[in-house]
C-alpha cells in the first residue's frame, strides 16, 4: 500500500510528517531522503512481511519450551519428617534431604504444638534436629515448613510423647575406653533396662559411658555436651528402676559406695564415734578441784571461777573507767574557773572605768595650807583599795555557781 505524506518538521531524529486528514506520525528522519524539508511530500510503501512474523513465532515458541522444561517440570516436595528417638526431657526429630527442584531455598523452620520453634540453620546439610528442656511424659506435635521461591511446602505432623523417669528405653550410650570385663557387664546390663547401644557419638546419644578421659570419642563428647559418666550409672538405673541424676556418676566426680546413689557418704556419717564423744576424747585432762579451805564452803567450779575472775577484771576495768572520767570532770572544771576569772577581771575594768572621778580640794592661799596633806593622800589611797576590793563580789553577792564552788 503507498502512503502519500507531507514533511511537517524535520528534526535530527525524528521527523514530524502529515496525513492527508491532518493527523501527526513520528518518523526517524534516517529513513527519509536526505534532501527533504519542510513541505516536500514523500510516498511510503506499507506491506506485511508474513514470513518474518512466522519465523518470529517460531523462535518464541522455542525459548518458551526450554523455560518450562527447565523451571516448569518439576516443584519441591514436601519435607518428611520423622521422630529418631525420644527421652525424658528430649525429642531427636530427622528429615529426608530437601527437595527444592529448580526453586530456591529462603528458609527451613521447625514448628511445636503449632507455634514456630525456630529455623533450622544450614537445611541442604543438616537433616536432624534435637529439642531438649521437655516435660516428663508429656505429648508434642512437630512438623516444618518450607518455604522457597516456587512456594510454601509443610510436612505432616508428627507426635511424640516424652518417657516416664521409669521407661529407660529412651537411654542411647556410646562406649567408650574401658576394660573388656566391665564393656560386658555394661552390654549386659544396657540389654537389661531396655536401653541401647550405638558406634559413634551422634546427636541422638544421651550417655558417654567410660572408665577413662582419652580418646577421639571422649573429646567429641565433651565438645556436644554429652555427659561422660562411669559404668556404675547403669548399674544403679538398674536397681532403681528409674533413670537417675548422673551428677554423682561423672568420670571426674568423687566416687561414692555402693548402695549409696541417692544420698552421698560424709565423713560425719561415716566415722563410728559420735560428735560429741569424739570431742570429749580430743579435749585434755582436767586437773583435780582444790579442796575448800573451810568446812561448809564449797570450792567454786570451773565456770564459777571463771566468772568471778570475769567479775574481777570488769571491776577493774570499770573503775579505770571512771577515774579516767573523773580526771576529765576536773579539766572541765579548771577550764571553767579560769573563763570565769578572766570575765570577772574585765567586768571589774569596766566598771572602774565608768565610775566618776573624785573632786580635789583647791589650796587655800589665805592661810598657806592645803586639804590634800600626805595623811590625806594615805586616806584616799586606802579608801580606793578598800573600794576595789569591795568592788569584788563575794559568793554570795550575785555570784555565779562557780563563784561559789571557789
Amino acid at each position: 500500500m503507498l502512503v502519500s505524506l507531507t514533511v511537517g518538521k524535520v528534526d535530527a531524529g525524528v521527523t514530524v510528517l502529515l496525513t492527508p486528514d491532518k493527523r501527526l506520525i513520528e518518523f526517524p528522519s534516517i529513513l527519509l531522503p536526505p534532501d527533504i524539508s519542510s513541505g516536500s511530500i514523500v510516498d511510503i510503501n506499507v506491506a506485511r512481511n508474513k514470513a518474518s512474523e512466522a519465523q518470529a513465532e517460531r523462535a518464541f515458541r522455542s525459548l518458551q519450551d526450554s523455560i518450562l522444561s527447565s523451571f516448569g517440570s518439576s516443584t519441591p516436595a514436601p519435607p518428611v519428617l520423622r521422630c529418631r528417638n525420644a527421652t525424658q526431657t528430649s525429642v531427636v526429630l530427622e528429615w529426608d534431604p530437601i527437595q527444592l527442584a529448580t526453586a530456591d531455598l529462603i528458609s527451613l523452620a521447625l514448628y511445636r504444638n503449632g507455634q514456630k520453634a525456630g529455623n533450622i540453620p544450614k537445611p541442604l546439610s543438616m537433616h536432624t534436629t534435637k529439642i531438649s528442656g521437655l516435660a516428663v511424659d508429656t505429648e508434642y506435635t512437630f512438623h516444618l515448613v518450607l518455604r522457597t521461591t516456587a512456594g510454601t511446602f509443610a510436612s505432616q505432623r508428627v507426635t511424640v510423647r516424652t518417657h516416664k523417669m521409669t521407661d529407660l528405653s529412651g537411654i542411647t550410650i556410646t562406649m567408650g575406653i574401658m576394660p573388656a570385663v566391665v564393656k560386658e557387664g555394661l552390654t549386659a546390663a544396657v540389654e537389661r533396662i531396655g536401653a541401647k547401644i550405638v558406634d559413634g557419638v551422634r546427636i541422638d546419644t544421651t550417655h558417654f559411658v567410660t572408665t577413662e578421659g582419652r580418646g577421639i570419642q571422649w573429646e567429641k563428647a565433651n565438645e556436644m555436651n554429652i555427659p561422660v559418666v562411669r559404668p556404675e550409672w547403669v548399674d544403679a538405673c538398674e536397681r532403681g528402676g528409674r533413670i537417675l541424676g548422673v551428677t554423682k556418676f561423672y568420670l571426674d566426680a568423687a566416687r561414692v559406695g555402693p548402695g549409696s546413689y541417692e544420698t552421698p557418704v560424709t565423713a560425719a556419717a561415716a566415722s563410728p564415734v559420735p560428735a560429741p564423744q569424739q570431742q570429749q576424747k580430743d579435749l585434755p585432762p582436767q586437773p583435780p578441784a582444790d579442796e575448800p579451805a573451810a568446812a561448809g564452803v564449797s570450792a567454786p567450779s570451773g565456770a564459777e571461777a571463771k566468772e568471778q575472775g570475769d567479775g574481777v577484771e570488769s571491776s577493774s576495768s570499770d573503775s579505770e573507767e571512771d577515774e579516767h572520767e573523773d580526771a576529765e570532770k576536773d579539766e572541765e572544771k579548771r577550764a571553767a574557773q579560769d573563763e570565769q576569772k578572766i570575765l570577772t577581771d574585765e567586768r571589774d575594768q569596766k566598771e572602774l572605768a565608768s565610775r566618776p572621778k573624785q573632786p580635789t580640794v583647791e589650796e587655800d592661799d589665805d592661810d598657806g595650807e592645803g586639804s590634800n596633806s600626805d595623811e590625806d593622800r594615805k586616806s584616799t589611797d586606802e579608801k580606793e583599795e578598800a573600794e576595789k576590793d569591795a568592788g569584788k563580789k563575794s559568793p554570795g553577792d550575785g555570784s555565779s555557781f562557780q563563784d561559789v564552788a571557789l
